[in-house]
């Protein structure tokens, strides 16, 4: 920078203020500088770098001291022997094809004259090799041809009577009455595109290939009319998630096109919530416009237990509801250290790594807990006695840290992030039902998330809300071991009939019997 020599003052005093004040600018300019190179080594590191949150320190696992508070230039890797047990690898290789797959057995044999050995006696079979082929056969179009009889008296013909002349057989009870897609179509048309991200403009594709014409319109008006009977179902899916000892929710972001008053480009948002009985769980999708915690609310009206969520300040509330235990995620927490880790470039080290070290070694616990298959009191046990203490470390080292990051670098906004939830955290370790993260509801979340990225939109807030009913029955159906085509035909076949609610409790994802789904040669709708 050209400075004028000519203006500068005279006066000593003066010219040391200046001087001062281009210091204390050009320290400002600098350390700026800094927290921008900063986010743009995270930016490379997400477009171009590894996806995994997975850390090793080194391409090692050294063991973190846990009673001090060691910097990273304290850490000095040391050599270490590793002593591997003996033990059994499992063959690698092809797999052997399900024994449910259905086999067709075909013989190839050596023609007649060849088995006459050269002694001139008949050969005998001594055994026989046998080797598998997978194969498949493409989607078959047909059309089911319900026909109903007429019946009427030939001598009453042109007479007046009481009651009817002629009598014919009531229409089967369909899913959607009157229209042409039985229970087996539209669980496949649901499932390719809530299930496979598979967009119904593709699907249509798929139909003219196969010989008939379903247009994509006709398929949208088929999946809302199926969420609107299945409502029933939803209404108790959704008191079977509250009735767990756990509450899982997350959400992520969706675009709508045509929202009464809003821009197509505004954002809109898919809740969910996972919980219910151990074994027997349920997820359950819904759409909001916004992003406000009254969505949250409404979701949790009504229960007690522990609730787990990220760091969203729109879960706040469930610090002051009655009945909840408000839980926070570690995975959310060890991404932020994850993500400052990366800002500093590629193979440097900082004191994100002594963060990331610290939460390794409670994965590394829990996951020993888990080959363990300790009960319930077993597993609070392990993680008071060898968990415990090192979260009281890292709170420790938190606390020392807090004081000397810059707040906006992203060191700091872990750190700070991290102490901010830091009463949330610890609720787990007394909580058997639960694990440090909320990753059971972002794998929920996750099927949605990938379909986005095919079909980038809804079209309407009924089009929306509609893939929130029917994500939540084929995800729940997924929770509970149920293959989600076999379940969403059957629901479409039994819905039509149910009148109590006895009847629709039956079909929920946590009542069916996978034995149940079996399907033969069947006629949707006889």
């Amino acid at each position: 920078m050209k400075v004028d020599m000519t203006s500068l003052p005279d006066n000593l005093d003066q010219l040391k203020e200046i001087i001062a004040d281009m210091a204390i600018e050009q320290s400002r300019y600098l350390k700026e500088n800094d927290l921008l190179r900063e986010r743009v080594r995270l930016l490379y590191a997400k477009l171009f770098g590894k996806k995994s949150e997975k850390y090793a320190a080194n391409g090692q696992n050294p063991q973190l001291p846990l009673f001090d508070m060691p910097e990273p230039a304290d850490i000095e890797p040391e050599k270490e022997t590793v002593t591997i047990d003996a033990h059994q690898r499992q063959k690698r290789g092809r797999k052997t094809l399900s024994e449910d797959l259905p086999r067709v057995e075909v013989v190839h044999d050596i023609d007649e004259s060849e088995k006459i050995c050269g002694c001139g006696h008949h050969l005998s079979r001594i055994g026989e090799e046998v080797s598998e082929k997978l194969d498949i056969i493409p989607a078959v179009i047909r059309v089911i041809c319900h026909i109903r009889p007429k019946y009427a008296c030939r001598h009453c013909e042109g007479l007046e009577t009481k009651g009817a002349t002629v009598k014919i057989a009531p229409p089967p009870m369909q899913i959607i009455p009157k229209g042409i897609a039985t229970a087996g179509l539209l669980a496949h048309i649901l499932t390719a595109k809530f299930c496979d991200a598979l967009p119904f403009y593709r699907q249509e594709k798929q139909f003219i290939r196969l010989g008939a014409e379903v247009n994509r319109a006709t398929m949208c008006n088929w999946a809302i009319h199926a969420s609107e009977v299945c409502q029933p179902v939803l209404e108790l899916l959704h008191r079977e998630i509250r009735s767990g000892p756990l509450l899982c929710m997350d959400e992520t972001s969706v675009q709508v096109l045509n929202e009464p008053g809003r821009a197509p480009t505004t954002k809109s948002y898919m809740w969910v919530c996972r919980g219910g009985l151990p074994g027997k769980e349920g997820v359950l999708y819904r759409y909001s416009p916004t992003r406000s915690g009254d969505v949250a609310q409404e979701l949790s009206q009504g229960y007690a237990g522990v609730v787990q969520t990220d760091g969203y300040a729109g879960y706040d509330f469930l610090d002051k509801t009655t009945g909840v235990k408000h839980a926070a995620c570690l995975a959310h927490a060890r991404r932020k250290f994850d993500e400052a880790a990366k800002g500093l470039g590629k193979g440097k080290r900082g004191s994100a790594h002594v963060a990331l070290q610290y939460m390794k070694e409670i994965y590394k616990i829990e996951a020993k807990a888990k080959e363990d298959q300790l009960t319930p009191d077993e597993l609070v046990s392990v993680r008071n006695e060898q968990e415990r203490p090192i979260l009281d470390e890292l709170y420790l080292w938190l606390q020392e840290k807090a004081g000397r990051v810059t707040p906006r670098s992203l060191m700091g906004i872990a750190v700070h992030y991290t102490l901010k939830q830091w009463k949330r955290l610890l609720v787990y370790l007394d909580h058997p039902e639960m694990t440090p993260d909320n990753n059971s509801a972002e794998n929920a979340i996750r099927p949605f998330v990938v379909g986005r990225k095919n079909w980038l939109f809804s079209g309407t807030p009924r089009g929306a809300k509609a893939s929130a009913d029917i994500y939540s029955l084929i995800e729940s159906a997924k929770a509970n071991k149920l293959e989600p085509y076999h379940y969403l035909r059957y629901l479409f076949e039994k819905l039509p009939f149910a009148e109590s609610q006895e009847d629709y409790d039956a079909l929920l994802p946590m009542r069916v019997k996978s034995e149940n789904l079996a399907l033969g040669d069947v006629v949707s709708g006889v």
